[in-house]
């Protein structure tokens, strides 16, 4: 039975996304509507950025980090712009795909979802569970769980906020952005939903999809994920390490990249994300070829997010951190 489609509610729903290119796929009848409205989606997002060059970048003000910011809002705004009865091109495109038959609707709705992914309406967490690695690596593997909707911004800032101080003192040995591990952490575990469990239920805290390979003396679990070949994710089942609390699954991450050359190239990246993410891709600690590019995302939707407590989560910032308030 085909899974149910996500409808991704912000542009950085990657589990939806990938959810979707499943469902284009398998041929399921509900990829149709959905792959349409993701193309109409990425359209206006086209029409959008052709205005944002008309105008041009301010040349007083103007910034790179303005360029950033009204670049994920421009994300945003073409996925809310194509909600509800949209633009009218998603009826047309159905309509067009119907004409056509099932075996060129097929075809044309998996191109769309492959599009869709790759275009600047996707990036975004979130969500994990997208980006496993293959079977024979020892980690980078995502869960994969029952979650059929993106985490309410809440969720985002109750998961940052719980794992924030773990990260910091992470980042500070491995010379790299709290950001950084944030957001790896939260596109593994699909901003903590899909962490592995046990079968009695209780939570592994392995917050970096680290598998248990030969080397591995401690307790582990067995979970659902899927691993990448040729760029299509397959699900699988595959065991992780695990850990007795957030703070022992950071030092064993610490651990890994400290301890494996290959990860050489992540160290000492600094507040450069992109740089981060890239080597890891590059070292091989997932297969899923928009690893780098979802965990850039995640990292830049930070930002936005409100934390609901009186003390404000702290991210970028060149000052100093007070080792002993633990603020900056």
């Amino acid at each position: 039975m085909a899974l149910p489609i996500t409808d991704p509610r912000i542009y950085s729903d990657f589990a939806g996304l990938d959810q979707l290119k499943r469902g284009a796929r398998a041929n399921d009848p509900e990829a149709l509507r959905a792959v349409a409205r993701q193309f109409e989606s990425l359209f206006a997002r086209m029409m959008i950025q052709s205005m944002r060059d008309a105008v041009g970048k301010d040349p007083i003000f103007g910034s790179d980090q303005e360029q950033m910011y009204q670049g994920m809002f421009d994300d945003q705004l073409s996925v809310d712009l194509t909600r509800g009865r949209g633009l009218g091109l998603a009826d047309m495109l159905i309509r067009q795909l119907q004409r056509t038959g099932a075996s060129s609707t097929s075809g044309a709705a998996a191109a769309a979802a492959d599009t869709s992914a790759a275009g600047p309406a996707a990036d975004a967490p979130a969500a994990g569970r997208g980006s496993a690695a293959s079977a024979t690596a020892p980690h980078g593997s995502a869960p994969v769980g029952s979650a059929q909707h993106g985490a309410s911004t809440g969720t985002r800032a109750a998961f940052i906020r719980s794992i924030w101080s773990h990260a910091v003192d992470a980042a500070r040995e491995l010379g790299v952005s709290p950001r950084s591990l944030a957001a790896q952490a939260a596109l593994e575990t699909d901003w903590g939903r899909e962490v592995p469990h046990d079968a009695s239920g209780g939570s592994s805290h392995n917050l970096f999809g680290i598998k248990a390979g030969s080397n591995w003396k401690g307790p582990s679990v067995s979970s659902d994920t899927q691993e990448y070949s040729g760029g299509t994710a397959r699900a699988t089942t595959a065991a992780f390490r695990a850990y007795g609390s957030p703070a022992q699954s950071f030092a064993d991450y610490v651990a890994l990249l400290r301890g494996e050359p290959r990860y050489a190239a992540a160290l000492g990246t600094g507040e450069n994300v992109e740089a981060f993410a890239s080597a890891l891709q590059q070292a091989g600690y997932a297969t899923d070829p928009d690893y780098a590019r979802k965990v850039s995302a995640v990292a830049a939707s930070l930002a936005a997010l409100q934390p609901s407590s009186t003390e404000p989560l702290k991210l970028a910032d060149a000052r100093p951190i007070n080792v002993t308030t633990r603020t900056l």
